[in-house]
């Protein structure tokens, strides 16, 4: 925080003013914005009404502003170039070995629950798709949206054939049939990913002036995605303070997504190194579909876990924020 203050102070003085330093950094700001958004409105009683009213308004935000994100960034695809490639390979291989190591070391601890609640919440981090917005950072970071676009794709598949087939393994009380729940994670991907995927092609094809026109402006997809994340953010914040875990749990479960949340960058971006696409690895591995992790935590898992993919959220856009300030040093 005083780090921040300094920063500001600094921006500032160089005369770039608060805009300059909106615009750097806009993540931070955002989850901000989304975290004291709701403490105000929980803590003050005189706006209980108020956010009542507000509350079905932002659950209607939230999708849209998502779906618009990634449909102008597909607007920006090359989809010539979104074919399978062989860092594909290796960021599911290593995304399967961590989970594998998961949930070995849940059935190792399942005597004591607290310590499987704690490992179910890291599982919720891992085994979760890539993020739907990873290809916005990607183009930020100047990598390649095409095949980012495509290990996308590719990763809510996998997801949807691990989480079924594992979860109810986990917690024998939840029973699961597996082609229904594939066919509803397919579906939500579907929603979110493919239908904004698909108006991109048309547009490139058939309203190329409009598609020109998205283009000028390249930085709009990310001021979109950050107003997701403040909505994000406030429910994560909402998760946590009515959570019914002791604290010393919730403490650990931030503490370990956030370690989880460098070790799959660092990971990611090592096998990204090796197979020619170090960015891509990297934020393809750790960037991930928090939304979509918090729901089937509730579906299939105990509730609690879900606080896992609420911290880890908060963890992965602190280190794109890092990422974009380190791309935009190098570029100066």
């Amino acid at each position: 925080m005083f780090s921040l203050i300094r920063t500001f102070a600094d921006e500032m003085e160089k005369g770039k003013g608060l805009v300059r330093f909106l615009k750097d950094w806009t993540l931070p700001v955002a989850i901000a914005i989304g975290t004291v958004s709701y403490l105000v409105f929980n803590m003050v009683p005189a706006l209980d009404e108020t956010g009542n009213l507000l509350g079905p308004v932002f659950d209607l935000l939230f999708p849209i502003t998502l779906f618009l994100t990634l449909f102008v960034t597909f607007c920006k695809v090359d989809f010539h170039q979104m074919r399978p490639h062989r860092w594909h390979v290796g960021i599911l291989l290593a995304q399967l070995l961590l989970v594998a190591a998961n949930i070995g070391i849940i059935f190792w601890v399942e005597a004591d629950v607290e310590q499987k609640l704690l490992w179910e919440a890291m599982l919720t981090c891992i085994i979760g798709p890539s993020a739907a917005a990873a290809p916005v950072v990607v183009g930020k970071l100047g990598g390649n949206i095409s095949t980012m676009t495509t290990y996308t794709l590719v990763s809510s598949l996998a997801s949807a054939l691990m989480i079924p087939a594992v979860f109810p393994v986990l917690e024998q009380t939840v029973h699961v049939e597996f082609l229904s729940a594939f066919l509803i994670i397919l579906q939500k991907v579907a929603i979110v990913l493919l239908l904004p995927l698909v108006l991109g092609w048309l547009v490139q094809h058939y309203l190329q002036a409009f598609c020109r026109w998205i283009v000028s402006m390249p930085n709009l997809s990310f001021y979109l995605w950050s107003v997701s994340l403040s909505i994000t953010t406030g429910i994560t914040v909402k998760n946590i303070v009515h959570s019914d875990a002791s604290l010393s749990l919730l403490l650990w479960i931030a503490v370990a997504s956030f370690v989880l949340c460098f070790v799959q960058f660092f990971i990611g971006r090592a096998v990204g190194r090796r197979l020619g696409e170090e960015i891509n690895g990297g934020q393809a591995l750790f960037q991930k579909n928090t939304a979509l992790s918090i729901w089937v935590s509730y579906m299939y898992l105990n509730p609690v876990s879900s606080i896992g993919a609420g911290c880890y959220v908060l963890w992965q856009n602190i280190i794109n924020s890092l990422e974009l300030w380190q791309y935009r040093k190098q570029e100066k």
